[in-house]
């Protein structure tokens, strides 16, 4: 799959010639809610255990429009969410962020369909402590693709994303582990402002 969106990066920024006529910048903020569930991957004899991670955030894109039709840029989300997991008993609030390229395709007509994908090239959740445990997920990576519905300057969207963390600081930087990993998916609903400048 992320291959398939690195493909679709590049055919866009290889047509951008052809459609430089009504073409751009935009900037799109973004008003987030996210629901997933993750499998964190701890050493052996402890295997794996279930995670949840929901709740709100903002981001943006910003990038280039080409004839109101495709846009070509950067997605960046920041979110407050709420990471579970039963086994290490841990209920907390958490900071998390991701930011990585996208390229999307919509109808240029006030009331259109929209649809998009992207890759995830940066991405940390950050737990706050409980339990007296402190830790962070880092070195995220994935992609993420969506659809929405554009009604004049309002988008209502709904993603799925798919992200895996390669690695666990715990208490501030005292341990820090390559093999503890999570794997997290989830869906993202969004309502967004398409500004295409």
């Amino acid at each position: 799959m992320k291959n398939k969106i690195a493909v679709l990066c590049l055919a866009s920024l290889l047509s951008v010639p052809a459609l430089a006529v009504d073409s751009g910048l935009f900037v799109e903020p973004m008003l987030t809610y996210e629901n997933g569930e993750g499998d964190l991957d701890l050493p052996s004899p402890f295997g794996s255990s279930k995670s949840e991670i929901d709740g709100f955030g903002v981001g943006a894109r910003f990038g280039f429009h080409f004839a109101n039709s495709i846009f070509v840029g950067i997605d960046g989300r920041y979110s407050k969410p709420t990471f579970k997991n039963d086994d290490t008993d841990i209920n907390s609030d958490a900071t998390a962020y991701n930011v990585g390229p996208m390229v999307g395709f919509q109808m240029p007509t006030p009331l259109g369909i929209r649809v998009w994908g992207g890759l995830i090239m940066a991405g940390e959740i950050d737990v706050e402590e409980d339990n007296n445990t402190d830790f962070k997920l880092q070195d995220g990576s994935g992609y993420r693709i969506g659809a929405g519905i554009k009604v004049a300057l309002v988008s209502l969207n709904l993603e799925y994303q798919q992200m895996q963390y390669d690695k666990v600081e715990v208490d501030g930087g005292s341990f820090s582990s390559d093999n503890i990993e999570m794997e997290n998916r989830s869906y993202v609903f969004s309502v967004s402002f398409p500004i295409f400048l």
